[in-house]
């Protein structure tokens, strides 16, 4: 090979991974390129992310094909740093090379200027843009393998046919742009890639985001418009709280009037949650304890804080107040906040508290965390948890945001679930999950009266805490949400 072509490896981009799935392309053989420009998205175990080249050059091969799982260190692409003629005519596209599908999805049009004007980026952290004009969006609609679309879990449906148009696209997806039409519909991979496993077509969505961009809620919107019969679920209950992320189908389910079974595979964040899942399992020794709790005045407090002053703007639901009640708790009961090291056969104690919050996406099941949760004030707790919801929405948290966690809390009330018994995030050593708030008779002041009652339950490792730590936290916890006036003589 000459020596003035260089070879791109796939580099680790999540501290430690040691693979990542090609979902994107951007470009093909033959293609100029230059340094700081993204030259595909990979999908790893926690995040997906944009890599960007670091040369100046021609592109002379792209060694995997999208959808190709790819060790860390492996060469991805050759480029050409001294340019030359074109890749020969038989070096396909790594697109071209994919296996053939079924009958696709309608696609965005073909001729497509390539992206103008990139900056240098950081992996995992998007594009800046040129100062001087809005760069060409890369991912266009690409071909999406036709399957039955399933509906989305979180209830976001339109009424009556499907969404109109982008302003400025054409009519028909495929047809020409009408001029000054933006080249193709505006969304962001993750965005793109739920449209291609919904099966919808972006020319179809209307946008609503800002600049015309197409959200995750629009395409959501339009995949529940196309499938009419297939109703969404009712909200569970008004005032409790929503979920980290909205939850939509990991890949389209299967129609019964079809084939009779259906092979998804497993990678990504569904692979790397598997092999924790059962690490935890099957490594640290589960104890789950419960607790029912009225919450009445919790959900009281929680109305009042809405029309707070130093609390507009910032999103405020139950769930607030049951972190800032587990941190209260921790406080008092601060083991509770450690892990095991197997190694070096010690208990760790935390002094800081990193809170988990689950979160499941269409990429599957990811725990990012509020760094130093425990210094926080209600405010700071309330911007904090909102950013959080609304990075893991638009499918870009990053793996840092993923790592370091202490203590975890998983929302499944919003799913019209009781209680359960989750299984402790690697390297935790204590789960809360919060119930669904319901309205069910309760002894109050001597009377059955009608009370906001939940159930909560907490999982701990019973290597480092016992039966008396994990009864107290959790007697804590309920004893806030109960009489929230604790969280001032208690804090």
């Amino acid at each position: 090979m000459s020596t003035s072509v260089r070879e791109f490896k796939m580099p680790d981009v999540g501290e430690g991974l040691t693979e990542a799935e090609i979902l994107k392309w951007y470009v093909q053989p033959g293609d100029t390129v230059t340094d700081g420009q993204v030259v595909c998205e990979v999908e790893t175990a926690k995040a997906a992310v944009e890599l960007p080249i670091p040369y100046d050059g021609v592109v002379r091969a792209l060694h995997f094909p999208e959808g190709t799982t790819v060790d860390v260190g492996t060469s991805i692409i050759a480029v050409d740093v001294a340019g030359g003629a074109p890749a020969e005519p038989g070096a396909a596209p790594a697109a071209e090379q994919r296996p053939a599908a079924a009958p696709a999805a309608p696609a965005a049009p073909a001729e497509e200027a390539k992206p103008q004007g990139r900056q240098p980026v950081l992996v995992g952290y998007g594009v800046v843009e040129s100062s001087t004009r809005r760069r060409p969006r890369k991912n266009g609609s690409a071909p999406a393998v036709a399957a039955p679309a399933a509906a989305p879990a979180a209830p976001a449906a339109l009424n009556g046919s499907a969404a109109p148009a982008v302003p400025g696209a054409p009519a028909v997806p495929g047809a020409p742009a009408v001029p000054g039409a933006p080249e193709r519909p505006l969304a962001k991979p993750p965005v793109r890639k739920l449209a291609k496993d919904l099966g919808v077509d972006l020319w179809s969505v209307r946008p609503t985001g800002p600049d015309g961009i197409i959200t995750r809620a629009d395409v959501q919107a339009a995949a529940a418009a196309a499938v009419p019969e297939v109703q969404a679920p009712a909200p569970v209950e008004a005032a409790q709280a929503a979920p980290a992320a909205p939850v939509t189908a990991a890949a389209p389910a299967a129609s019964f009037d079809g084939a009779r079974e259906t092979r998804i595979p497993v990678k990504g964040v569904r692979k790397a949650t598997a092999q924790a899942m059962v690490g935890s399992a099957f490594t640290a020794p589960h104890v789950t304890e419960f607790v029912t709790v009225d919450v009445t005045r919790t959900m009281k407090l929680v109305q009042e804080l809405k029309q707070d002053p130093d609390m507009a703007g910032l999103r405020v639901n139950p769930l607030l107040l049951v972190a800032k009640a587990l941190l209260v708790a921790i406080r008092r009961n601060p083991s509770i906040n450690a892990s095991w090291d197997e190694a070096g056969q010690e208990i760790v104690e935390k002094h800081y508290v990193n809170l988990g919050i689950a979160a499941a996406t269409p990429r599957g099941l990811i725990v990012p965390n509020i760094k130093d949760a425990h210094a926080k004030t209600l405010p700071e707790l309330a911007k904090a948890l909102g950013e959080l919801v609304a990075t893991a929405r638009e499918g870009r948290t990053a793996p840092a945001d993923m790592q370091g966690g202490t203590v975890t809390i998983t929302n499944v009330g919003v799913f019209g679930v009781d209680t359960g018994t989750p299984i402790l995030n690697p390297g935790e050593a204590a789960i809360l999950a919060f119930g669904a708030v319901k309205l069910q008779p309760w002894v109050h002041k001597g009377k059955v009266r009608p009370r906001q009652v939940t159930t909560l339950a907490l999982s701990f490792d019973h290597r480092l805490v016992d039966g008396e730590l994990g009864s107290k936290v959790l007697a804590d916890v309920a004893a806030v949400l109960e009489h929230p006036k604790r969280l001032i003589t208690w804090a």
